[in-house]
């Protein structure tokens, strides 16, 4: 079985599995999902959604949030870990929406890039959720379940295993699979726990479980 074809009954598995999958970050605009991608940073989506209440109960907008004063963003958001560089980002990255793009976000790769605290990663999200763009969200569970089902070999840099997938997903798939890879890694392959293959819908393709 090649690995394009390999894909294909992965989309179409988790497809059946997963059929309501979505990001887990609340938000009802694209630059409140930039701030949530930035706070998820080694923290819980569950503890993001929280925390933002209160960011955004205050500061209601791009420009109140980029006229706020880092001190005051650090002091809510500190629950979320890295307080100090996660509130320095979010104001700068504000600012620059605000000063550079008209208050909006961007909806091209290169230029997400250019906001403070941006990665591809989180661009990639950006563009698929709000946007609608084909993308590949390379988070720790997509690097995991890429790996251990054989789509990918031995490729841990996310960059690298976001090139490998390009060239076998179809484009229109990859956003929503690399959700359905969250929702998977999170209830059967696990990565603190010995992954749960007894029950797992692709046990019989995956390189991890019949090699």
């Amino acid at each position: 079985m090649t690995k394009e074809e390999l894909a294909l009954i992965v989309i179409e598995r988790l497809k059946k599995e997963y059929p309501d999958t979505n990001c887990t970050l609340d938000y009802d605009d694209a630059w409140k999902l930039l701030v949530s991608v930035r706070l998820a940073a080694q923290c819980t989506d569950a503890r993001v959604n929280v925390v933002v209440e209160g960011l955004y109960e205050k500061y209601p907008t791009v420009e109140a949030l980029a006229d706020a004063d880092v001190a005051d963003i650090e002091a809510i958001v500190r629950p979320c870990g890295l307080g100090h560089s996660k509130a320095r980002d979010i104001s700068a990255c504000m600012k620059m929406l605000r000063d550079v793009y008209g208050g909006k976000v961007p909806d091209a790769m290169e230029e997400l890039l250019k906001l403070p605290g941006v990665g591809r990663k989180s661009a990639n999200l950006i563009l698929g959720d709000d946007f609608g763009k084909p993308a590949i969200v390379t988070d720790t569970h997509c690097i995991r379940l890429a790996n251990r089902i054989g789509l990918v070999d031995n490729i841990k840099e996310p960059a690298k295993v976001e090139k490998a997938l390009r060239d076998i997903i179809p484009p229109e798939e990859g956003n929503d699979l690399c959700h359905r890879f969250v929702d998977h890694g999170r209830a059967v392959c696990t990565a603190r726990t010995k992954p749960y293959c007894d029950r797992c819908c692709l046990n019989d393709v995956c390189a991890y479980h019949a090699p």
